[in-house]
């Protein structure tokens, strides 16, 4: 059984690893205790990335958002906020596939479902699809505001690697372009 440390290092080199195959640079802080892992280089804006270990869970991918830590009274639970980080990326290891999501969708959350498939009740509303979040996909993404999505590229918006000088300016930002 893998420890909480092995996951994290292992959902952050996963990450890594898909991030250099899109062709994205990716820094690494030279100190550890930082609310963010990795920083992505988007060509016009550096993202601060913090990395999660994802698990399935049947039809849906959980990340945990929060971070746990001991203090002298018990533990204290913290969440993630928009001045500390810009995105959150989770590693499924069953599924092998990284996702990346922009604060505006996990600030002040404990933790975020994406659903592989759709709901059986057809619900749409407040429902997150996995495959929306796919780090490819995300990373041909135009813009991204107020909950509508504009894709560039190819269809699906994974299927094409991008090389760096094909980068979009942005892999996301929060409501604007860059």
């Amino acid at each position: 059984m893998l420890t909480p440390t092995q996951k994290g290092a292992i959902a952050e080199s996963a990450i890594t690893l898909e991030a250099a195959r899109l062709g994205i640079p990716v820094l690494k802080p030279l100190t550890e205790g930082g609310r963010y892992d990795l920083v992505l280089d988007t060509g016009s804006r550096l993202l601060r990335v913090q990395c999660k270990w994802a698990v399935r869970l049947g039809e849906v991918v959980s990340i945990r958002i929060r971070t746990n830590r001991r203090v002298k009274s018990g533990f204290k639970s913290t969440t993630y906020s928009a001045n500390e980080i810009d995105a959150v990326a989770g590693y499924c290891a069953e599924l092998n596939q990284c996702y990346l999501l922009p604060i505006t969708t996990v600030e002040g959350r404990c933790d975020i479902y994406l659903r592989l498939s759709p709901a059986r009740n057809n619900q749409r509303a407040l429902v997150n699809l996995a495959a929306d979040y796919e780090f490819g996909a995300i990373a041909q993404l135009g813009e991204r505001s107020a909950g509508s999505r504009k894709v560039a590229g190819s269809n699906p918006a994974s299927s094409t690697p991008l090389k760096p000088a094909d980068r979009p300016a942005s892999l996301f930002l929060d409501g604007e372009a860059a």
